[in-house]
């Protein structure tokens, strides 16, 4: 699922990588849900994406947390 939604070109917000068809961050979608929204709440702040586009939100996320070196935090 995520292969097809998740998409990373360098002409859309810096590179960084945005739901398919719009300009909607990954990272603004972990913020949402580290913020305690619900997927009812992205989707009603972001009306434009499905339950799928969520769901591959977080997926690409951890996909990309397992394949990256993790720097712990001061």
């Amino acid at each position: 699922m995520v292969d097809n939604r998740i998409v990373v070109d360098s002409k859309i917000c810096g590179g960084r990588p945005t739901i398919r068809g719009t300009r909607i961050m990954v990272k603004n979608i972990l913020g949402m849900v580290a913020g305690g929204y619900t997927m009812a709440g992205i989707i009603e702040a972001y009306p434009e994406l499905t339950n799928n586009d969520v769901t591959a939100a977080l997926e690409y996320a951890s996909q990309v947390i397992d394949e990256a070196k993790v720097i712990p935090r001061a």
